[in-house]
């Protein structure tokens, strides 16, 4: 090799190196997440509310007029959870454009989960009721489209 690819050939080295700490870094932020995500539950004034309300939720479609009548009902407790938990839209003025990409994945995480606890929870109705709910873009929501049918994304 010569003295022209062994100088690419370690800046090359010194891209992986960086590349692989950086998303080092994002996955440690995930990691923090997952064993964060939603502990705003587990205490008041969200518990009482939860425990009141989650068996409800599960029994209702996700989207419907019953399920905006739950969460009305819900009100004070869902501006907590929101005002505690950065991977709702809800949390930021200018909803999933203000959102960072952790709050990204974890929200989509929390999507694709939250459909395994309703009666017809599928995630592809999710992100089109929640593309329209939250004025996502178009190209967001193609990603998501496209994540969900990935085999790594299966929950």
């Amino acid at each position: 090799m010569g003295l022209k690819e062994e100088a690419t050939s370690n800046e090359t080295r010194k891209h992986i190196a960086a590349v692989s700490a950086l998303m080092s870094s994002f996955i440690k932020v995930l990691l923090d997440r997952a064993e964060c995500h939603d502990r705003s539950k587990l205490f008041d004034p969200e518990l009482a509310v939860f425990t009141e309300m989650t068996e409800k939720l599960a029994g209702c479609t996700y989207g419907s007029e019953e399920y905006k009548g739950f969460l009305a009902a819900m009100k004070p407790a869902l501006d907590h959870h929101y005002d505690k938990n950065a991977h709702h839209p809800e949390h930021y003025p200018n909803g999933i454009d203000d959102m960072t990409l952790a709050d990204i994945v974890e929200m989509f995480i929390d999507w694709k989960v939250a459909t395994l606890r309703t009666r017809d929870g599928d995630i592809m109705k999710s992100i089109d009721i929640n593309e329209k709910r939250f004025n996502m873009s178009p190209q967001l929501a193609k990603i998501f489209r496209n994540t969900a049918k990935c085999r790594e994304t299966d929950v």
